[in-house]
């Protein structure tokens, strides 16, 4: 009986993996579409995706490999030891013989030694021969190849967590389960035992972007210290907090660059983004105290347990980070502002317009934070999002912000 026990338990695991796998297959993120009308033109440039692990790159590449008209050679990087400049011609000569024009597709490029270089010299050598993406985790060592050897030969495409919409679509969220849970698909098949869901979270996509993606292609003199900054930026949603207290937390010596430097890391990890104050003078932006904007509402879970939405001040702190996250994937600059107990949670610019944003989440604070930084910025707009507009913001929000600006 407890063997059938234990084997039915299994079984139903088994099923739901399957089919968070097969729902998250079937879905179909919107930078596919965005991708095959640039790979469409004449002459496309190199298409380079960046973004977090398991929000599906790899999966919407298959998605438009499986439509594809014309021809294609696949390869990862991940596959096996590549050993640079030889690897990567071998797959280019293999999508020549396919034909003029077709598609060569290099998953996890970051992962190939002086990969900008080798691509440079093979478009450059025969140019308009082939179409070109390239797909990578690591943004930090994709960028800095990306600004040193192919500037003018390529788009960067910058794909994030999935969205309240896309989840709500894909497996049926409501706002509540996305506070808890949003941000990754893959974790779905295990958000009925914490445990197994923040193994998941903790072993396959945090731990191997920090061991892998960031201390070994970055200087960090203490991982553990840094593993630590993380565990407390986490527990800071939506909160402005300086780099001196932050400092004082970790457990160890050192400055407020110190705290910078970690911020910069995660950031081009796609796990941690750190706002700056808005002011029309530079450097007061520079010198602000940081609003701390965990990726997804999954990461501050993580960090602080299965009960983080129990109290109203910290759920009105994650709805907030909901919001934020969201905003950190439009095109533009993202902000927050405050003048003595005025604030405006976020300010958004973009194309020459500004938008004060205000997120009525629950927790307590002053009222007159629009009206306070419209006296100091008469051009900007004001929006006030709520639970009740968030899904509406969430389908469009460049949409809705214009509608309600």
């Amino acid at each position: 009986m407890w063997g059938r026990l234990v084997s039915s338990i299994f079984t139903r695991y088994l099923l739901q993996i399957a089919y968070t796998r097969h729902v998250s297959a079937q879905y179909e993120r919107t930078f596919v579409s965005q991708l095959e009308k640039r790979l469409a033109a004449a002459a496309p440039l190199i298409q380079v995706l960046v973004g977090p692990r398991q929000v599906g790159k790899t999966t919407g590449l298959r998605q438009l490999l499986a439509r594809a008209s014309g021809n294609y050679h696949y390869a990862n990087a991940d596959d096996l030891l590549v050993s640079g400049r030889s690897w990567l011609l071998e797959q280019w000569q293999k999508a020549l013989l396919a034909g003029d024009g077709a598609l060569l597709v290099v998953d996890e490029i970051q992962k190939i030694p002086n990969w900008s270089e080798s691509i440079k010299s093979l478009w450059d050598a025969q140019p308009g021969r082939l179409r070109v993406v390239l797909l990578g985790s690591g943004s930090l060592q994709i960028q800095s190849g990306l600004t040193e050897s192919l500037a003018g030969r390529f788009e960067l495409t910058r794909i994030f967590h999935w969205t309240f919409t896309e989840l709500k679509e894909a497996f049926g969220y409501d706002l509540e389960r996305f506070l808890l849970y949003g941000g990754y698909p893959g974790a779905v098949a295990f958000e009925d035992d914490y445990d197994r869901w923040y193994a998941y979270l903790k072993d396959a996509i945090v731990e191997a972007v920090i061991g892998k993606d960031i201390l070994q292609n970055r200087k960090v003199a203490n991982p553990a210290l840094f593993r630590q900054a993380f565990e407390i930026l986490c527990r800071y949603p939506a909160q402005e907090i300086s780099y001196t207290k932050l400092l004082g937390q970790l457990q160890d010596k050192g400055n407020t660059d110190l705290v910078k430097y970690y911020l910069e890391l995660y950031a081009g990890a796609f796990l941690i983004n750190a706002l700056e104050k808005y002011s029309n003078k530079a450097w007061l932006t520079r010198g602000s105290s940081p609003k701390i904007l965990p990726a997804c509402p999954a990461l501050h879970t993580m960090t602080s347990g299965s009960r983080a939405l129990a109290e109203p001040e910290q759920r009105g702190r994650v709805f907030e980070l909901a919001v934020g996250a969201e905003l950190m994937q439009l095109p533009g600059e993202l902000f927050y502002w405050r003048e003595k107990n005025a604030e405006v949670d976020f300010v958004y610019r973009y194309q020459g317009k500004l938008y004060a944003i205000e997120v009525k989440s629950g927790r307590k604070k002053s009222a007159k934070g629009l009206e306070a930084f419209v006296q100091h910025f008469p051009e900007a707009r004001s929006v006030i999002l709520t639970p009740d507009n968030f899904l509406q913001f969430s389908e469009n929000p460049k949409m809705f912000l214009a509608k309600l600006a």
